[in-house]
């Protein structure tokens, strides 16, 4: 049996297994936990919510390493060779691992939400995959004689989740179509940098990990625009307002236009933030 698939006790509901996620400070139970709970929601073994009231982990578990460090502290990544490439999949493992959390802390914190079920089965999805993606990243790592935990991380990007804590429609707009989004511009460079460098293993990870999060992105659209049908708004001007409301960053140039829009973010989300600076 696989370390994803290894039994652990079963969820109460959806809401509560998927706080337990976020919440665990051990990345391989996590990602168990992650495989496990997916597995009872698809089997329609779960309900969507226990009786009772759940309190939500402030921050995810995390491991004793890596240090957490603000991003101005963190040092001067390593470039080429070994430490380079260890250093680049370590980074990408930390992104995964918040995107492990930050998914989960979305089915939990919105569960009370009257949403279709529907909703649930592309998060519950997302949530499974960011899973996969970072125990691949963590055996890459180990295959390269490293391991998650090795290099200090930045610490500011769980932020996300408590500016939009508040807001389904808010964390949308920041998870999938800005976060996700992020990545669709950066993997193919990286993809085709790894190949360059003879690592066809850690760019087949990356092709993996762009194919899946072209679909996060186009739930996340997806389900953006259900809440602004919803609300009764346009959804270009309230994503560009809900970004310069909760988004501490840039969002920088250049885009993958063609594979935003494919996922259903098309320019006129985006483009007239492209010059914000945080």
């Amino acid at each position: 049996m696989s370390e994803e698939t290894a039994a652990a006790p079963r969820a109460a509901s959806l809401e509560a297994g998927a706080a337990a996620i976020v919440a665990c400070p051990d990345t391989r139970k996590k990602v168990r936990l992650a495989y496990q709970l997916a597995g009872d929601w698809f089997g329609r073994a779960l309900s969507l919510r226990a009786a009772g009231r759940l309190d939500l982990p402030e921050r995810p578990g995390r491991p004793e390493n890596p240090v957490l460090l603000p991003p101005r502290d963190m040092p001067k990544r390593a470039v080429g060779g070994t430490r380079g490439r260890i250093a680049l999949i370590h980074s990408l493992a930390h992104i995964e691992l918040n995107a492990v959390d930050l998914t989960w802390d979305l089915v939990a914190r919105f569960a009370g939400e009257t949403m279709p079920r529907s909703f649930f089965d592309d998060w519950v999805q997302v949530g499974l995959e960011e899973a996969k993606h970072f125990s691949m990243l963590e055996r890459r790592l180990n295959e390269l004689d490293a391991a998650y935990g090795d290099l200090p991380a930045h610490d500011g990007l769980w932020q996300a989740a408590a500016e939009t804590g508040q807001s389904l429609t808010a964390r949308l707009a920041i998870i999938p179509l800005v976060l996700e989004a992020r990545g669709l511009d950066i993997t193919p460079p990286m993809i085709e940098k790894a190949r360059a460098n003879d690592d066809e293993a850690t760019a087949k990870i990356l092709e993996t990990i762009y194919r899946d999060e072209k679909r996060h992105v186009a739930f996340g659209a997806k389900w953006f625009r259900f809440m602004c049908d919803r609300q009764r708004v346009r959804p270009e001007p309230l994503f560009q307002q809900l970004v310069r409301t909760h988004f501490r960053g840039a969002l920088k140039p250049p885009f993958n236009d063609r594979a935003r829009s494919e996922a259903g973010l098309t320019p006129g989300f985006y483009k007239p933030l492209a010059s914000l600076v945080g």
